[in-house]
């Protein structure tokens, strides 16, 4: 067994890649894919909210924190890499960082969390370009733009539509609204399927972007446990 990778990059920060991480991360754990997220970043925002779960209900993913690694982060993760079925990658600015870089060298998928908004839109670019220069080493990435923070009842205008359309990597078809019950997830140690029929969209969002991204790696859609 080797791990499928999945890189959460952006070019800077408050795109959503550690929130984006962590939902995506638990809903697989929940479906019984044994996962791992790698938090990459040095504010350790992965590691705080797995830690602020329950003694009895631990977050349904392994979190391990590897913000000291730096340009050697793909060399740590190798060594995983026959343990888990999934390995998240939260990373930090890639602007900052070059940890972004390490990480998508050994990735499967690199997923792009962005703003639906000009000035989040442009600050992405830097991240596209990267992608393409690594892919001429790593051949097998594949990139998705995931929009996220969505307002409710809102169509994306022409602008944005237009940017997206012409940003370089294919956006996934699934959204993440700018609901609460996001943020209440951290607070939690959980994902939005701790709150139930409360979070009835939220968990609709995150279950199609988890179908999504396995349909994209070529891994059987297991329902959630």
């Amino acid at each position: 067994m080797t791990a499928n990778v999945i890189c959460i990059c952006h070019q800077k920060g408050g795109a959503g890649k550690s929130t984006t991480t962590m939902q995506l991360a638990g809903t697989l754990g929940l479906r019984g894919h044994k996962t791992l997220v790698v938090d990459a970043d040095p504010q350790g925002t992965a590691i705080r909210w797995s830690a602020s779960a329950a003694d009895d209900k631990p977050f349904p993913a392994q979190v391990a924190g590897m913000g000291a690694a730096g340009a050697k982060v793909h060399r740590e993760v190798k060594k995983f890499a026959t343990d888990y079925d999934f390995i998240i990658i939260d990373c930090p600015p890639a602007i900052d960082s070059p940890v972004p870089e390490s990480a998508l060298l050994i990735s499967d998928l690199a997923l792009v969390p962005c703003i639906p908004s000009p000035p989040d839109i442009w600050a992405a670019n830097g991240i596209t370009g990267l992608i393409e220069r690594i892919s001429g080493v790593n051949e097998g990435l594949k990139a998705r733009l995931v929009i996220n923070q969505i307002k409710e009842k809102t169509l994306l205008g022409r602008e944005v539509k237009e940017l997206l359309d012409n940003f370089g990597i294919e956006l996934v078809i699934a959204k993440l609204g700018q609901r609460e019950v996001y943020r209440h997830s951290a607070l939690y140690g959980t994902t939005v399927h701790y709150f139930g029929k409360q979070a009835t969209d939220a968990i609709a969002e995150i279950e199609s972007l988890a179908d999504e991204v396995c349909t994209i790696l070529g891994v059987h859609l297991n329902e959630q446990k």
